[in-house]
């Protein structure tokens, strides 16, 4: 019987993908045991955070690394970060960011739902640009002069969200930045594959970029790093970890913290609500380097295995016509694609039904205004194949419904 079995709670099949609302993905065995390890002991969480540092600063190229209760808590850490920088007084006033720097310069056609761990750190987004090409009224988006224009000596950082398809293209905010001296945060939260994007953006000139370790990484759902410029990242790790300390023992690693730049001992800051643990620290550290070691070759192959299983057992299947996306980009995470034969058959009752089915199959429904069924072999295993065929090939279009 399993934890979940004598919980009551059941066990469903993810055919969408890291979902944080379907529990996030499936972490290999090398890294639940080397969680299971770590809950096992105690040690310093700064010592931690600071080996933590040094793994994620080799993988990434930046100057420093740090770990949080995933990408969302990184982005407040950041905004923190910036808002902040290493004066104590103003990590102590957060949320309340009255009277220092507290705006955050964000591209309007970027704003998401995630931009609010930015505004919970006390910054205000500062929005530029029309976004026109995605409105379809036009062919324009915001561009350099624009967030040039709206920089000010209240300006604390320009936020920037990673994207194939995001404008301006980073180089040249980064570039701009410099020249203001303003810092420039990147959200590539879910920007993995290419395994290179670990070091692209630092390359480009972010101060600080933000990654989920739950998602293509393969690590605890409630971890994510941050990396970039170590006096940033300091300052997320002072607004961070536990600081109920007296000042003469507290004794912070200098590779981490370096106690010559600070008045004094911070008290806890703003960013105790991202709090991680040592389990999720060691687990998404394994997962990140057996995430390099594997290479997007060996991984586009293995999801492609998956998804041509589930071709093939659909093969002859009056249906559906499928498709693989994505097959000979190794940079990409490869789908399947099925629309109905019958286009007057809509996929949303289907895909209902495979929700509501035994065992529960949750597709990604992304593009089901398209009337496709995505399937993401990115939580999948072997055993999942014959009830996914099964459930897909239970129901055939009948005129304008299903049949079972």
């Amino acid at each position: 019987m399993s934890v979940y079995d004598r919980l009551g709670v059941p066990t469903l099949i993810n055919a969408k993908g890291t979902a944080t609302r379907l529990s996030g993905g499936r972490m290999r065995d090398e890294v639940t045991e080397a969680m299971a390890d770590a809950a096992r002991h105690c040690v310093d969480m700064a010592d931690l955070q600071a080996a933590a540092s040094r793994e994620i600063a080799a993988i990434t190229g930046a100057e420093a690394g740090y770990v949080a209760a995933g990408a969302s808590a990184c982005l407040l850490l950041a905004a923190a970060a910036c808002l902040a920088g290493l004066d104590v007084a103003r990590m102590a006033r957060l949320p309340d960011a009255r009277g220092m720097p507290n705006e955050i310069v964000m591209v309007r056609s970027q704003r998401n739902g995630y931009d609010h761990a930015i505004r919970a750190a006390g910054a205000t987004i500062v929005e530029v640009g029309l976004p026109d090409r995605h409105a379809g009224s036009g062919v324009r988006d915001a561009e350099v002069w624009e967030i040039e224009a709206a920089l000010c000596e209240a300006t604390a950082a320009i936020f920037y969200v990673a994207d194939a398809n995001a404008l301006p293209d980073l180089p040249l905010v980064t570039a701009l930045a410099s020249r203001h001296n303003v810092p420039v945060i990147v959200d590539a939260a879910a920007q993995l594959p290419p395994q290179a994007n670990l070091r692209r953006f630092v390359a480009e000139g972010a101060d600080l970029v933000a990654f989920s370790g739950g998602k293509v990484i393969g690590g605890p759902q409630a971890s994510g790093f941050l990396c970039g410029r170590r006096d940033l990242v300091m300052s997320a790790a002072l607004q961070h970890l536990d600081l109920d300390v007296f000042e003469d023992m507290w004794r912070p690693p200098s590779t981490l913290i370096d106690r010559s730049r600070m008045k004094g001992v911070p008290p806890h800051g703003i960013g105790r609500s991202a709090k991680v643990g040592k389990e999720e620290i060691v687990g998404l550290l394994t997962a990140l380097r057996l995430f390099v070691e594997e290479g997007d070759a060996v991984r586009h192959a293995r999801w492609l295995e998956l998804l041509r299983n589930i071709q093939a057992g659909l093969a002859g299947t009056a249906g559906f016509s499928v498709r693989i996306e994505g097959a000979e980009d190794r940079t990409c995470v490869p789908t399947l694609v099925l629309a109905p034969a019958d286009p007057q058959c809509r996929v949303e009752a289907f895909i209902n039904a495979l929700i509501d089915g035994r065992p529960s199959i949750h597709v990604d429904a992304s593009r089901r205004a398209q009337n496709l069924i995505v399937i993401n072999p990115l939580c999948l295993r072997d055993a999942d194949i014959p009830p996914i065929v099964d459930a897909l090939t239970a129901r055939v279009p009948v005129d304008d419904g299903w049949l079972s």
